[in-house]
């Protein structure tokens, strides 16, 4: 490592901070004498985009404020210290001019700097280590040029810089790659849904064609064409005897902050909720003589938790490992005899935009919020297939949700390798001359499959 040094990153690029400008020199549309201006929301995931941006009048702009390629755009004082450092490079030249608002800077790289070595370089773990010491013990996040330019790092020979450059770029771009397709397959697996929800699995397997090509298939229903053999009706229908339908979460004064314990019994919150999931990290815990007290709040194997406020409509199936935990006052306990409707039928229902979620969202409290309660949920009717056509529907949906799952631990994987080559490459403990070969023949694999249509 004799070719390379200690610096600054100074050394390698200068900051310029962003526009200051008042509301009223704000422009509602873009002309030939605008600069469309770039702030802290618009730095994502390490790339700029381009949506919520403000517009201003290039006289406010000097020649060092404007964006170039290669320059990168930081994000210098946030109320959220963890947004404060991140950062996104202006990859092309375009017929649009950018600028960067006076809580973010500009850093242009030196003439003799490898611009996209610079880039990972405001990515790096050195970086955000020189950053966590710049912010420390201040109430204040906020940077200043002079700070960031002062931030030691690694200097590699120009070359070299290249060649790392070009090693994480091609992990980018595999990384870029699975990106595109998780969400090309999320928004193929919402169009799915709405084609199971309404139209159903035929005795073939097959998806059933849609009412216009098909009209002898469906009769009319209080959702719209349904298929023949489906009944529509509430939740009553599906009930089991032996407990109620629907119970909302214990008054909030029946779990306050003095109940709360590092371990115990789980109580699921708001907070926990995830895509269908819960959060186990986000997860409270009471100890077991307050769980026996909230009792009528348990969850059983098969019960689906559901969001009663707070983007309504969101919920999970209980699974085994997960009965007995408590829910919480913002949760709803829905229970249906499984031999009738199968639970994970009936969540997807309750998710669907199209069927059940608007109807739900209807009902507003006193504060304006969406929310959702007993009444509101009994009132609701529900599109019934038989219990074989809704295994068939939950078999289609799950074989998709795989295919995503897939796909993300794949995302997963690369963005830890990417981390791994970061920390061993721009501190110059491995040496690039082996790892560019690697690096192609780790990023081959990505080479996915056009994904079919829906019931194809």
């Amino acid at each position: 490592m004799s070719d390379w040094r200690r610096g600054t990153i100074g050394e390698l690029a200068n900051g310029y901070r962003g526009v200051t400008y008042s509301a009223g020199q704000l422009r509602e549309f873009k002309a030939h004498d605008t600069v469309t201006l770039l702030r802290s929301n618009n730095i994502s995931g390490g790339q700029l985009n381009v949506k919520d941006v403000q517009i201003v009048s290039k006289r406010i702009v000097s020649d060092h404020q404007f964006l170039t390629p290669g320059d990168i755009a930081v994000c210098m004082s946030n109320g959220s210290k963890a947004l404060v450092g991140k950062s996104a490079q202006l990859l092309t030249a375009s017929d649009e001019r950018f600028t960067v608002g006076a809580f973010c800077s500009v850093f242009r790289p030196q003439a003799s700097v490898n611009s996209r070595f610079l880039a990972y370089v405001f990515q790096s773990i050195s970086f955000r280590s020189n950053l966590d010491l710049a912010l420390a013990g201040t109430a204040i996040n906020n940077l200043r040029n002079a700070q960031v330019e002062a931030f030691a790092c690694e200097i590699p020979p120009y070359e070299e810089q290249s060649k790392i450059a070009q090693i994480l770029d091609t992990l980018d771009t595999a990384i870029r790659e699975t990106e595109a397709l998780i969400d090309k397959l999320k928004a193929i697996k919402q169009g799915l849904l709405h084609d199971l929800l309404t139209r159903g699995v035929d005795a073939n397997g097959q998806l059933r064609p849609p009412q216009s090509e098909a009209p002898q298939l469906y009769k009319e229903s209080p959702l719209g064409w349904v298929p023949k053999e489906w009944t529509v009706a509430g939740l009553a229908s599906a009930v089991q005897k032996d407990r109620s339908v629907i119970r909302t979460g214990p008054f909030g004064s029946s779990l306050k902050g003095e109940h709360w314990r590092e371990s115990g019994r789980p109580v699921v919150t708001i907070g926990s909720l995830g895509d269908g999931a819960f959060i186990e990290s986000e997860l409270l815990f009471i100890d077991e003589k307050t769980a026996k007290q909230l009792v009528d709040f348990e969850l059983c194997t098969g019960d689906i938790a559901f969001s009663r406020v707070a983007d309504v409509g969101r919920s999970v199936v209980i699974t085994e490992e997960q009965r007995g935990w408590i829910m919480s006052s913002n949760f709803m306990r829905i229970s249906v005899d499984s031999a009738k409707a199968r639970p994970r039928l009936l969540q997807l229902l309750l998710a669907s935009s199209i069927l059940v979620r608007k109807q739900i969202r209807m009902t507003v409290n006193s504060a304006g919020r969406d929310v959702a309660n007993s009444a509101v949920l009994m009132a609701l009717r529900f599109p019934w297939p038989m219990p074989e056509e809704q295994d068939q529907i939950i078999e289609r949906v799950e074989s998709f949700e795989r295919k995503i799952a897939m796909e993300e631990a794949q995302h997963q994987k690369l963005l830890a390798a990417k981390e791994g080559l970061m920390d061993d490459l721009l501190s110059g403990r491995v040496r690039v001359n082996s790892l560019l070969e690697a690096a192609q023949q780790a990023a081959a694999p990505i080479v996915h499959q056009s994904v079919g249509q829906p019931g194809a």
